[in-house]
């Protein structure tokens, strides 16, 4: 300890040294009105420290990460004898409160899992270390047993965005109504179920209930995979038994194979050396992550580009954004980041929303311009002669009859020689009755396709992507949309140039 401190301390006389002769380095973006401060040296220097002290008591141990020994003989659970897996599980039995028993049941969960599943468990092995330190210390906190962690490999093999065949999501497989019962927020650009934290609190929230119901754990995992009013079913069938192995045969068929399937997986993860299945190599550790909380919304791409990571890898640390982007919100978000990253995003936090807050004044500037020089190029006002319908006025400017209407907030055809009417057109008005033998070239077909609004899109960009379409073409043909709160997601017509 002595030596670390010494370390620590030389370190920071050095970084302070070099940091007063302005030697603290500073990576400017290709965009020359914003700088990207360097994380504090000391500071990242102390975090690395921490890190380090606590890899080793949750890292898997890298020379087991895909082992590629060719002349490696597989096993198959045919090459353990019964004796050897029950022995095993007796082991396991010593600390935990879970009754690991060995039967043809469980024998053909830890096949499914040891044999025809071979690389999944791998993967499983792989995420572990990701999951599992802050699983168990949410459980340690409910004083829960450890081994529950397991149940989420079953729910979802670790994969925090699963969503079943019935619409249940996340790592810990919550329906809608149970997560709303349990205080996940669920929004279309946010949803708790797949947030790791939150869902495995409320995971042991649940079980938790369940337990003061049951007073026992087997019956508990039963009411997390069926629910509680099928437990109670099965109870009562089976003339008031409460042991799971007795009232079995009167549970769902899914249910039948849960408990065994949650004993194959505590024996698998523990001996799967022993049947020659390493992990897959972990992208990252629990260590090596940590979260802030924000009120700010920005999207991952803005993200990206600031503290110079991939988007994909900031999806993987916030699986619970739907869109990849983070909404404002007048509650804080989390925003979860390697840690060498999050000492890059506090350095700059400041500064980051500064220069968001600049692009979009800019874009806005930009629309206004380019919506001021659509009005004074192709805004007329048309007075209205007697004889005159709208149909008719429609023709004489090639434009719709619905647009007209939309233009001058009008509810009816009807008009009175002398009023006035607000057209926007791309061309001079005929001054001769449109006739069939004789039609002006249109700007567009007529015909439309649908864009999907995309994180930072605004009807500017949109129109440059789509050649001959104007940012006016596309405020016709999506008049009843509000233009300033576009969202990602909503899709929006787009003409067909002729």
């Amino acid at each position: 300890m002595i030596n670390k401190l010494v370390l620590v301390a030389s370190f920071i006389v050095a970084s302070t040294t070099a940091i007063a002769s302005g030697v603290v380095s500073k990576s400017q973006k290709s965009d020359t009105t914003f700088i990207i401060s360097s994380d504090d040296e000391v500071l990242a220097m102390i975090d690395s420290i921490i890190a380090r002290k606590f890899t080793k008591q949750f890292s898997v141990d890298e020379k087991l990460f895909g082992n590629g020994d060719t002349n490696l003989v597989i096993t198959t659970v045919e090459d353990h004898t019964d004796s050897i897996i029950r022995h095993r599980l007796e082991l396991l039995n010593r600390n935990t409160p879970f009754d690991l028993v060995y039967n043809d049941y469980v024998k053909a969960f830890i096949k499914l899992y040891a044999d025809r599943r071979r690389q999944l468990t791998s993967n499983i092995l792989g995420l572990a270390p990701f999951y599992f330190p802050m699983f168990e210390e949410v459980l340690d906190r409910y004083d829960m047993p450890l081994e529950l962690k397991y149940l989420a490999v079953i729910e979802s093999a670790l994969n925090p965005q699963a969503k079943s065949r019935v619409g249940a999501m996340g790592l810990w497989q919550f329906m809608y109504r149970t997560g709303k019962m349990y205080d996940l927020n669920i929004t279309s650009y946010y949803d708790e179920r797949m947030d790791p934290y939150k869902s495995t609190v409320a995971a042991c929230e649940f079980m938790t209930d369940m337990y003061k119901m049951y007073g026992d754990w087997n019956l508990v995992l039963a009411a997390y995979n069926s629910g509680a009013g099928n437990v109670n079913k099965a109870i009562r069938r089976s003339g008031g038994k409460r042991d799971y192995w007795e009232i079995i045969n009167y549970l769902p068929r899914e249910t039948r194979g849960y408990v065994p399937a949650f004993i194959a997986v505590n024996y698998i993860m523990n001996y799967s050396l022993e049947h020659q299945i390493f992990p897959t190599n972990p992208q990252y550790t629990c260590i090596k992550y940590d979260t802030v909380m924000i009120t700010k919304g920005f999207t991952f791409k803005d993200l990206s580009t600031y503290i110079d990571m991939p988007v994909k890898d900031i999806a993987y640390f916030n699986p619970m954004y739907k869109a990849e982007l983070i909404p404002t919100s007048d509650k804080p978000l989390p925003l979860c980041l390697p840690s060498d990253k999050i000492g890059l995003y506090l350095t700059n936090e400041t500064n980051i929303y500064a220069d968001l807050q600049r692009k979009e004044l800019a874009d806005s500037i930009a629309d206004v311009r380019e919506e001021e020089k659509i009005v004074e190029q192709n805004m007329v006002v048309h007075r209205v002669r007697s004889g005159e319908y709208l149909g008719s006025i429609a023709n004489k400017y090639k434009v719709s009859v619905s647009n007209l209407m939309a233009w001058n907030n009008m509810r009816s055809t009807r008009l009175n020689p002398g009023d006035r009417l607000t057209i926007y057109t791309s061309g001079a008005p005929d001054s001769k009755p449109v006739t069939t033998a004789s039609v002006s070239k249109k700007t567009t077909s007529g015909e439309f396709k649908y864009h999907v609004i995309q994180p930072g899109d605004t009807l500017w960009d949109i129109a440059k992507k789509y050649n001959g379409i104007t940012v006016n073409d596309l405020k016709q043909m999506n008049n009843h949309l509000n233009f300033k709160h576009l969202k990602p997601g909503m899709k929006i017509k787009v003409p067909v140039a002729s």
